[in-house]
C-alpha cells in the first residue's frame, strides 16, 4: 500500500495515520479487521518473478527488486524471510510487542527478521514518500536501501537513480491507486539492466496510463483479465458503493467480488519485447 494520498480512488478511506508511523503496529492493528490480504498473494508471485527474472539474466548476482510504496517493508518480508502474512499480523498485534519502544521493537525485530532469512534472498531497494516507515525498514534490515521520495513532484534522486540502474524487477501491490504513470516513467528513465514489473492494481483503477508508458520504454504488459485477487473488505457501505461504481467505469463486471463486500486487484506483467 502507498504512503500517501496523491492520487486516492474517490470514495476510498484514507488510512494517513498508520501509513507513517515510526513503527507497523498500529498499520497491523487498523488492517486486520479489515483483512487485508494482498501481500499474501502477491508473496509467491514475486517469488516466482523473481526467479525468472533471475533465468533470464543468466549467471550472475541475485536480482535486485525495487519495491514501489514498500511502507513499512512488507512485500520484502514475505519476499526474502521464511513468513506468512498471517504471522506478521500475528506478530505485530501480539503481546511480545504490545509494549515495546520504537527502539526495542527495532532491536527485536532485527533478530526476528535475521532468524528467518532465506538462502535465496536478493537485495531489495524500497521507494515511499513515508519517511518513517522506510526508516523503520531499513533499520530492521528488510530493506537493504531505503528512499523516501515522491517521484509524483520531483525526479528521483541521484543516489535512487544509481539504485535504480542496478534493477532487475520492480514489485507494487497497492500504490497504483496513490500513484500514476509519472513515478513509472520517472523509474524507467533510469534503468540499465531490463526491467520486469509485477504490479497488483485495484480493479476500480485503471492500469492503462502505466501500461502505455511501460510501453514506451519497451515493456509489453499482460493480465488476467479473468484472475481477480481479494484485496480487503470496505470499510461500510459508501466505500462499497464507490467501488462498484468505479469498477463498473473501468469496465469490470463487480458481481461476486466487490459487489461481495471486497475490494479486488488484478495481476499485471510486464517484459521487455
Amino acid at each position: 500500500m502507498s504512503r500517501g494520498p496523491l492520487h486516492a480512488s474517490p470514495g476510498k478511506t484514507r488510512f494517513d495515520e498508520i501509513y507513517d508511523a515510526p513503527d507497523p503496529r498500529a498499520y497491523f492493528r487498523r488492517l486486520a479487521p479489515l483483512e487485508y490480504e494482498i501481500p499474501h498473494h502477491a508473496q509467491e508471485v514475486f517469488r516466482h518473478d523473481r526467479a525468472a527474472r533471475a533465468a533470464a539474466r543468466g549467471p550472475g548476482g541475485p536480482v535486485t527488486v525495487l519495491d514501489l510504496c514498500c511502507s513499512y517493508g512488507i512485500n520484502a518480508a514475505l519476499l526474502n524471510h521464511h513468513l506468512t502474512l498471517a504471522e506478521l499480523y500475528t506478530h505485530y498485534t501480539g503481546p511480545a510487542v504490545a509494549d515495546l519502544s520504537t527502539g526495542e521493537l527495532i532491536a527485536y525485530d532485527r533478530a526476528f527478521y535475521a532468524s528467518r532469512r532465506r538462502a535465496d534472498a536478493s537485495p531489495v531497494v524500497g521507494l515511499d514518500a513515508a519517511r518513517r516507515a522506510v526508516g523503520y525498514a531499513l533499520a530492521v534490515g528488510l530493506l537493504d536501501e531505503a528512499y523516501a521520495e515522491n517521484l509524483e513532484h520531483a525526479p528521483p534522486s541521484a543516489p535512487l537513480r544509481r539504485a535504480v540502474a542496478r534493477t532487475g524487477l520492480i514489485t507494487v501491490t497497492g500504490g497504483i491507486s496513490y500513484i500514476t504513470h509519472r513515478t513509472f516513467d520517472a523509474l524507467l528513465g533510469c534503468a540499465r539492466l531490463p526491467v520486469w514489473v509485477s504490479a497488483f492494481a485495484l480493479r476500480t483503477v485503471s492500469y492503462e496510463p502505466v501500461a502505455s508508458v511501460l510501453a514506451a520504454h519497451g515493456l509489453v504488459t499482460v493480465s488476467d483479465a479473468s484472475r481477480a485477487y481479494r484485496q480487503r473488505l470496505f470499510t461500510g457501505p459508501a466505500e462499497r458503493d464507490s467501488a462498484i461504481e468505479q469498477v463498473v467505469l473501468a469496465g469490470h463486471d463487480p458481481a461476486g467480488l466487490e459487489s461481495a463486500g471486497r475490494y479486488h486487484a488484478r495481476l499485471y506483467r510486464s517484459r521487455p519485447r
